[in-house]
């Protein structure tokens, strides 16, 4: 899970302009009343997702209007001014001589601090409920409770410009006659991952309505009328594909029907774009009373697929064709199902796409037309049984208030098998599991995270010619289901209520990792522990029992599950918190973003370590500059903000100028007299000031309590710091005080160093030594023939060296002894014989020198005969007593 480094810092709190992005405007702030009640206030039917982005733009919706700044610029301008703050030109925001805001941001403007702040104004009749920005972030749309507005986003540029003037860009209503406050109330707007140029919206009522609208600047028509409309209702009831499934438009009386009540639309969700298989097409609907719906192929009129959609699904239904169709235990509606496929892709093999322009920084664009074969409107698949879902008593658990997809992954080794070339996408569409995970959000907190294992595909109703029949096998057919893989709760019992409305987020690190907002607490949740390890079971990489691999991954490691933030309360209640928005930018870090209806939320994680970090200057003059970043013996806290009923305007005020221009306003001026009207006036006021009271006095005692405990939490912090510089001394060496003075730190690193080699030396020298200790101890059973060379290297030793008898040896090693015996005695005879020659050849000559009449002489050929016969009887003894030398080495060597 990501680690928080820090909460809501300095240039997001007060008295920073970027904290101006978040307060709300005079005019909206609420007045204290006996009936007011922050959390009832601004709580909502449906999701708050008041925080959109556009790279590290950021707009936010505040009742009516909605502030744009660049997060960057902000943070940016706000160092600089602090660094200004320290020669004493800083522009005071404390104290009563402060001027007002519009002042406040004139003056900034002069000195240029307030680039990157502005004011978005559209005409929108109540408060903004939701913000979606389109794929390409050309389009953002603005949706209430009842209505939609699209406006056209403008340029980075006008957030430099030195201006406060709000900016009013072109904006279209989107069905003036369609999504309206007389209709029903808009449960979700997506825009579509297959929109040409990211220009396809999709709106969900919660009657169950699905609309398709393809906008474009220069067709206000695409704005008024929608391209197509489903009743899902109808089509739960429908039969053929000849029907009509478009939604009535009109106006009739609502009464109650199971159909209303059970198909009441909580929310839904695309699979994404970068999806294999038919997720980018699929729309997943959740219903507030917990059933799940699929409606796919769902497509705009003009769609651009991505380049490995057609063919990765062209290859999955020639191969689905080629199984079922010569298979006699296929059903008739499984064959009718594949055929019906294959009309649809011959339909898109014989479109000659038309290739536009992308925007900018994208490659052109291919867009291919609906197919109207075998229909335009698909089949409603579901609904959906949740298989191993935790049957609960708890009512709450079956109220959905969002749904989170997560497409399968792209299968590009079946879509490149035999071609050479590598099909370039990113390596997060690669990695991942080849299921689609659907994770669903109750009000109570509960979040079930569910597997679709046979996979949604595109279903159409039978034609009417065939519907005899297939009717009656289409009724008898299973329902689809989804295996509930894990069960969480996000909550606590006592954070669970009906009017909440949890929210899920994506996160921007892994596509299996998200961010739950829930008004009181937001909570992270990732994916990753379970998901590669459950892809490598569904691949057969193991070659563990299939028993064994279930075990182990249901008793592993479950998905990550981390409570992050909890919202403090405000007296006796929570301000709600809006949709999380995860931003991760080299400027700005890991960085999370959210809101309530005063102030901001923001958490600062510390980046993962792939992520790449910013180049550093070369020279050495610019990098002593650089930030240092502290030490983390800390633990972050979010910054305490008093209670809001600090900052509210008294009712009473107002209640006194409504009584002076009522009926009764001479009571104003009168003495006080006791009647019935005076009884009603100080029972009313006593109302407002007791609730009034009430609320202050809570506050007051909430300050007293966090200061009380500010003293402990920095005791704690000094006794830390005081732990760290005393490590940090005695590393450095500066502690140590002999008669001379501190030692230098030079001087301790060269000791503390010169101290480590020596004992890097000397436990070198201590292993050494116990290794060859170890080697010596070492006392392992020798083998049988080991045991036999030993035994014989032992005989011949006994038999050459004359250590033993050799009569219990070997017979060879016996006349291997009587030969060195003979070779022995052989030795000495020569020996010997050669010695008398040279006696009896030295005698003869001095006989000869000394009497010349002795001439006994042997012959020089016999002489020379007998000499080499000795020398090769010498060399031959020699080489034998060699080998046999080199040959009890080598034994003793193996022994």
């Amino acid at each position: 899970m990501p680690k928080i480094k820090s909460y809501t810092p300095a240039w997001l709190s007060k008295p920073s302009p970027g904290h101006d992005l978040f307060a709300p405007s005079p005019s909206d702030t609420p007045k204290r009343s006996s009936l007011y009640d922050p959390a009832r206030t601004y709580a909502a039917s449906g999701p708050r997702r008041a925080i959109a982005r556009r790279g590290t733009e950021v707009f936010i919706a505040v009742g009516k209007e909605i502030r744009w700044a660049d997060l960057v610029y902000l943070k940016e301008k706000w160092q600089d001014k602090g660094t200004q703050g320290l020669d004493g030109t800083r522009i005071k925001r404390e104290g009563s001589s402060e001027p007002g805001d519009d002042e406040i941001l004139k003056e900034s403007i002069e000195n240029g601090f307030a680039e990157g702040f502005r004011t978005i104004k559209t005409p929108i009749g109540c408060d903004i409920q939701q913000l979606i920005i389109s794929p390409y972030a050309n389009f953002m749309a603005i949706v209430t409770t009842h209505t939609v507005r699209v406006i056209l986003l403008p340029d980075s540029t006008h957030l430099t410009a030195p201006s406060l003037d709000a900016i009013k860009p072109k904006s279209w209503t989107l069905g003036p006659t369609t999504h309206v406050v007389d209709r029903s109330p808009i449960a979700s707007a997506l825009w579509h991952p297959l929109g040409v140029n990211g220009s396809a919206l999709v709106t969900i009522t919660k009657d169950a309505v699905v609309r398709v609208w393809e906008l474009s600047q220069n067709d206000r028509w695409s704005f008024d009328s929608p391209s197509l409309t489903i009743d899902l209702k109808k089509l739960a009831d429908g039969t053929s594909l000849d029907q009509n499934f478009a939604a009535s438009t009109a106006v009739t009386n609502k009464g109650f029907s199971p159909d209303s009540f059970e198909m009441e639309v909580a929310a839904a969700c695309f699979g994404g774009r970068g999806s294999g298989g038919w997720s980018p097409m699929t729309l997943w609907i959740a219903m507030r009373e917990g059933d799940v719906y699929a409606l796919c192929p769902l497509l705009p009129t003009q769609w651009a697929p991505p380049p490995t959609l057609i063919p990765s699904l062209s290859i999955s239904i020639v191969g689905n064709l080629a199984a079922v169709e010569n298979d006699p235990h296929v059903s008739e509606p499984a064959k009718l199902l594949a055929q019906q496929q294959l009309d649809w892709m011959s339909d898109l093999d014989n479109q000659e796409p038309k290739v536009v322009e992308g925007p900018p920084g994208e490659p052109p664009t291919e867009i291919y037309l609906r197919p109207t074969k075998p229909g335009t409107v698909p089949r409603l698949q579901g609904p959906f049984d949740l298989e191993l879902s935790p049957e609960s008593e708890d009512d709450l658990d079956l109220e959905l208030t969002d749904i989170f997809v997560i497409g399968e992954k792209l299968d590009t080794e079946e879509l490149m098998m035999g071609e050479e070339d590598e099909l370039e996408v990113e390596d997060v569409e690669r990695e991942g599991l080849s299921l689609s995970v659907i994770c669903l959000l109750s009000s109570s907190g509960q979040l079930r995270i569910c597997l679709d294992l046979n996979g949604v595909e595109a279903q159409w109703l039978p034609p009417r010619n065939k519907l005899k029949t297939l009717g009656r096998l289409a009724a008898t057919a299973e329902p689809p289901s989804l295996l509930t893989f894990q069960s969480l709760d996000v909550l606590t019992s006592l954070e669970g209520a009906e009017e909440r409305w949890p929210m899920i987020s994506p996160d921007v690190t892994s596509r299996y990792s998200f961010f739950v907002t829930h008004p009181t607490s937001i909570t992270y949740i990732s994916l990753a522990p379970w998901v590669f390890r459950l892809e490598g079971e569904l691949q057969g990489e193991s070659q563990a029992g299939s028993d064994f691999r279930i075990d182990l991954l249901v008793n592993g490691q479950s998905s990550t599950r981390e409570r992050l933030y909890t919202n403090p309360a405000q007296g006796d209640s929570h301000l709600p918190l809006a949709a999380a928005v995860a931003i991760r930018d080299p400027d700005l870090g890991y960085f999370l973003l959210s809101a309530t209806p005063f102030e901001p939320v923001a958490m600062v994680f510390e980046t993962p370590d792939d992520d790449f970090e910013p180049t550093r200057s070369v020279s050495p003059t610019f990098d002593k500059d650089a930030d240092v970043q502290p030490l983390d013996f800390y633990e972050p806290r979010p910054v305490f903000q008093p209670s809001h009923a600090f900052d509210e305007d008294s009712a009473l005020p107002a209640m006194l100028e409504q009584l002076r221009t009522s009926r009764h306003k001479t009571v104003v001026n009168q003495e006080v007299r006791l009647s019935p009207l005076t009884l009603q006036v100080f029972t009313d006021a006593h109302k407002i000031l007791s609730e009034e009271t009430h609320r202050l006095g809570l506050a007051a005692s909430e300050l007293f309590r966090r200061c009380e405990k500010l003293q402990t939490e920095l005791k704690q912090q000094i006794a830390k710091a005081n732990e760290v510089e005393a490590r940090v001394e005695a590393v450095t060496g500066e502690d140590q005080d002999d008669g001379e003075g501190p030692e230098s730190s030079n001087a301790a690193f060269e000791r503390r160093l010169q101290n480590a080699k020596e004992r890097g030396e000397a436990l070198s020298q201590r292993l050494e030594k116990m290794r060859k200790t170890v080697t010596k101890a070492t006392n392992q059973e020798l083998s049988n023939k080991e045991r036999s060379w030993v035994n014989e290297v032992k005989t011949m030793e006994a038999s050459i060296l004359a250590t033993g008898a050799p009569e219990d040896g070997p017979a060879r090693l016996k006349q291997t002894l009587k030969r060195y015996e003979e070779v022995k005695r052989l030795r000495e005879d020569l020996v010997e014989e050669a010695k008398k020659l040279g006696e009896t050849t030295g005698d003869e000559d001095d006989e000869s020198i000394g009497s010349s009449s002795i001439d006994l002489r042997i012959p020089s050929d016999l002489r020379r005969a007998k000499i080499n016969q000795v020398k090769g009887l010498l060399e031959r003894e020699t080489a034998l007593v060699e080998a046999v030398k080199l040959r009890l080495e080598r034994l003793h060597v193996v022994g």
